[in-house]
């Protein structure tokens, strides 16, 4: 029978291993089409059919039989697949069965095992549950009739479970014929169990213990339920008639010993006090003890003697007693004045904060001192931050040290930069500036750096101090003092919100410092002149940007490992965005620059392509600030992608076009420039460079054709490969449009390649086009009375000189260009002699055989760069001469054609379309 489906596969049974009647799922491939579908499933040898229920062509969900093998395979069997595999296997757990007699800490529910003849439940008798051979020795059954032991053991049974067993009918029914050396195994077996019970019992305990604690807390609940039901008084109730009896006797006793026992009260109260005095005699001292301490710094010795002596005396009545603890509470009262001054003096570091805040705490000072120090800290940081800024506009270098994370003092990075330039600025005003002066920091830069550590060294003291506010332990690590806790996390509930604007007026003022040294545009009118004044600055390149950048950014991740919520520093997360979208503007307006620049670095140095090194310096250029805007375009967690705004999107594909464009604008201004202005311009270029003296005398200026090949050459470089180079850089990189971008460049670059193909044409072949003319009619020629040619003529061969003349100029710069330029050329020399035959009103014999020979000589000679328009302008010329019938005419020009070819040979080489690769000048 031909089978519909694969056959089934079983990859995965969960659980992978238990005791019998498990419920397992099993899992896999082609697992049939449906429960009439399935027709055998066995585990471990067992069929589990029966038990089966299927749930879909992948999953099954049975329950695992007992198997004889203790590991097996799971076997599928459907109709439409057969028998399948399985790439896993099940183990069958033995559990140990647990006796009707054995202890348990838990409840054992009763098996029900599965009838698998009718598929119904069959239950088990506990009784069945006992051991079958207790003695674990092998059973011989006697031939004692039941009647007779029933009679000799009248009342008795031979059931080890009954409360009658009897040990000796046991022995007689099951052991008749053991031997004495089996039952003495018996007996040793019957030991071990004693002993493993005894062992067990231990175990037993540690794993009910949980049911014992359950159980004494139920006794618990009933005696509070007792005691409250006691309490309740109900008329004529035993507990009311108790509590009357009582209340009547305590009376009595009141009434008889009140003057006794008044009289005890006093002598106790007078001997307390006595003795108070005697062990607390230090309160006399303290005073004196607390000012000693103070001065010292042991807070905590003072603190301790002062709850020692609150606790004892804080509420006595005695005169002299109350004196003295009213000369320490003064002297607390000025210890709580430092302590709170000592709080709110900055800087501080974190730790001290938190002692203060504790020793303040314990002297229960009034007010809140952690929510006063919080205070404090926040208008400090704001300080900082705005003394920095007046710092940098004011011109004052002078760095006040910034504080590290636990708020110790430690010099800025700054401090030694500004040391050193200020050493090597004033020496003398005659002293040549240092070699590195172009690479000083700008001072915007500075700005942010210290900013940022300001804000990073003081900002995370500042939340961790929150943090410890919020959860009470500013008062007590070990959490001994919950009253001060609950009040210290209800004050920090209510001043929740005060905290939240504390940290966005901090952000806040650090993304509008910011702003105000990078993007004062972005700031209001109002605020500009707050956080402005940055206009005298230098402005930044991408480069400064960037790092600004990766400062705000390290500054960012600084303040989210604090776990601040996101909501508070999204302003800082804004300002990134703006500052990555200014630094990609910013990069792509000065490679423009730098752009519009590389005319003047031009040194017209051609290389064996053709080339000189502006398409290269080009394509550096636009490459270098590509790998510069890598660490701005690059998406950090939270961030977005800069290019995905549409507005960026527009702006940095226009300013990519415009960079092309200025490029190509370059390679116009050289190839127009006089010879004067292209001198100048290299001359300038030479006196930046180090060797500029050689370079003046080695190098010499193009002619202005020269240039114009040099330009083609550079125009086809651009649009062969450096634009396509520029297109997978820039998706490389991820900016969109490049399509535009590579479409407007390549149009551009051709309407200027076509341009200064057509003026380099127009100069080289107007003059070889127009010396034809003069060259024929030199010495009064006339085509109608000429002599029998003897060769072709000088004009020609002058006009051919000329052509190679152009052929060594364009080989010699670029031998791409010779086919394109030696074409153009010659179209236009085919075209005039053809108009100059055409315009012959007749020749004569000779003359038609001259006119024929110098046309063919021409043609043949330039045959390799001919075109369709050359070809029909030399036909034409051809057609507009009488044709030769003469045997005798053909074969004097065939001779004629031959002599001007072997004559000419060496110079016709060049002509020919293999020749020799071109020498770097």
């Amino acid at each position: 029978m031909s089978r519909a489906r694969p056959p089934p596969l079983v990859t995965g049974i969960s659980p992978k291993e238990g005791v019998a009647w498990t419920k397992v799922t099993i899992r896999g491939e082609n697992l049939g089409t449906g429960s009439a579908d399935l027709i055998g499933l066995s585990i471990c040898g067992h069929n589990c059919l029966l038990t089966a229920e299927w749930m879909s062509a992948s999953k099954i969900v049975c329950r695992v039989g007992p198997a004889k093998d203790d590991k097996g395979e799971i076997n599928v069997t459907t109709k439409s697949g057969g028998l399948g595999t399985s790439t896993v296997s099940f183990k069958l757990l033995r559990p140990e069965r647990i006796g009707i007699l054995d202890q348990s800490a838990v409840w054992v529910e009763e098996l029900n095992y599965y009838d698998m003849r009718t598929d119904r439940n069959k239950g088990i008798s506990p009784l069945s549950l006992r051991p079958n051979n207790p003695l674990g020795i092998e059973i011989d059954k006697g031939k004692f009739p039941l009647k007779d032991i029933e009679v000799t053991f009248p009342g008795m049974s031979g059931d080890f479970t009954s409360e009658n067993f009897s040990a000796t009918w046991y022995l007689i029914e099951n052991h008749a014929g053991t031997s004495f050396e089996q039952l003495k195994i018996a007996a040793s077996n019957l030991k071990k169990q004693a002993n493993k019970k005894n062992e067990g019992s231990l175990a037993y305990v540690k794993g009910g213990l949980s049911t014992f604690f359950e159980a004494q807390d139920a006794l618990a609940a009933i005696h509070q339920r007792q005691d409250s039901d006691g309490a309740e008084r109900v008329e004529e109730s035993m507990t009311q008639r108790l509590e009357v009896i009582l209340n009547r006797a305590s009376d009595t006793a009141d009434t008889l010993f009140q003057e006794v026992l008044g009289r005890k009260d006093k002598a106790d109260s007078t001997r307390n006090a006595l003795n108070v005095l005697q062990r607390f005699k230090f309160l006399f001292n303290l005073p004196l003890n607390i000012e000693r301490n103070i001065q010292k710094g042991d807070y905590d010795v003072v603190i301790n003697d002062y709850e020692k002596a609150k606790s004892l005396f804080g509420k006595t009545e005695v005169p002299v007693f109350k004196k003295v603890y009213a000369e320490v509470e003064t002297r607390i009262r000025a210890l709580r004045s430092l302590l709170l001054e000592k709080l709110l003096q900055t800087p501080s570091t974190l730790h001290d904060q938190k002692r203060y805040i504790r020793y303040l705490s314990d002297l229960h000072a009034p007010g809140d001192p952690a929510w006063q120090c919080i205070y404090a800290q926040h208008k400090w940081i704001l300080q900082l931050m705005q003394d920095c800024r007046d710092e940098f506009i004011g011109g004052q270098r002078v760095c006040v040290g910034a504080l590290d994370l636990e708020g110790g003092t430690r010099p800025s990075a700054l401090t030694g930069l500004n040391h050193t330039s200020s050493l090597k600025r004033g020496g003398s005003l005659q002293m040549t500036r240092h070699s590195n002066w172009r690479f000083e920091t700008p001072q915007q830069v500075q700005f942010v750096e210290k900013l940022s550590d300001v804000v990073i060294g003081q900002l995370p003291n500042f939340w961790k101090l929150w943090i410890s506010y919020v959860n009470g332990s500013l008062f007590s690590e070990t959490g001994e003092k919950s009253g001060q806790v609950e009040k210290s996390k209800k004050n920090a509930r209510q001043r929740q919100n005060d905290f939240k604007k504390m940290i966005e007026e901090l952000t806040n003022r650090l993304v509008k410092f910011v702003r105000g040294a990078l993007l004062p545009t972005t700031l209001p009118q109002g605020e500009q002149s707050l956080y402005g004044g940055w206009e005298n600055k230098t402005e930044l390149s991408g480069t400064w940007l960037t790092q600004i950048i990766h400062t705000v950014r390290g500054c960012f991740e600084a303040l989210s490992t604090l776990e601040i919520p996101n909501d508070l520093l999204q302003v800082i997360q804004d300002l990134l965005l703006e500052l990555r979208v200014h630094c990609l503007m910013v990069a792509l307006l000065h490679t423009t620059d730098d752009v519009r620049s590389l005319a003047e670095k031009e040194d017209w140095v051609v290389d064996n392509e053709g080339l000189t090194g502006l398409p290269s310096q080009f394509e550096q250029s636009v490459v270098q600030m590509l790998q510069s805007l890598r660490e701005p375009l690059e998406i950090k967690p939270g961030e977005i992608n800069i290019l995905q705004l549409d507005q960026v999107q527009d702006q940095a594909s226009d300013l990519c076009v415009s960079i092309m464009k200025v490029f190509i604008n370059c390679l116009e201004q050289l190839s127009t420039n006089r010879d004067g202005d292209v001198t100048k311009s290299h001359i300038s270029m030479d006196l930046s460079s180090p060797d500029r003296f050689n370079n003046m005398q080695e190098c010499r200026s193009p002619t202005s054709e020269q240039r114009l090949l040099i330009i083609l050459s550079n125009c086809h470089y651009l649009e062969r490969r450096t634009f396509l180079n520029l297109a997978d850089h820039f998706e490389k990189h991820g900016l969109t449009g490049t399509e535009k971008i590579t479409r407007v460049s390549m149009v551009a670059v051709r309407e200027l390649e076509e341009k200064l193909f057509d003026t380099y044409i127009e100069r080289r072949a107007d003059p070889i086009a127009g010396s034809l003319e003069p060259g024929i009619y030199a010495g009064y020629f006339d085509w109608r009375d000429c002599p029998t040619p003897t060769g072709v003529r000088s004009y020609l061969k002058e006009a051919l000189v000329n052509i190679i003349t152009v052929h060594a100029e364009v080989f010699t710069i670029s031998k791409d260009l010779v086919p394109c330029v030696l074409s153009k050329i010659l179209a236009a020399v085919a075209d005039e002699m053809c108009r100059l035959m055409q315009c012959v009103s007749s020749f004569s014999k000779n003359g038609a055989l001259q006119a024929r020979l110098e046309l063919c000589a021409l043609r043949d000679a330039i045959a390799a760069y001919l075109n369709g328009e050359s070809n029909a302008s030399f036909e034409m010329a051809l057609d507009a001469l009488p044709q030769l019938h003469s045997a005798s005419d053909k074969k004097l020009l065939e001779e004629l054609l031959n002599k001007f070819k072997s004559s000419m040979q060496l110079q016709l080489t060049c002509f020919q379309p293999s020749y020799v690769q071109p020498v770097k000048r």
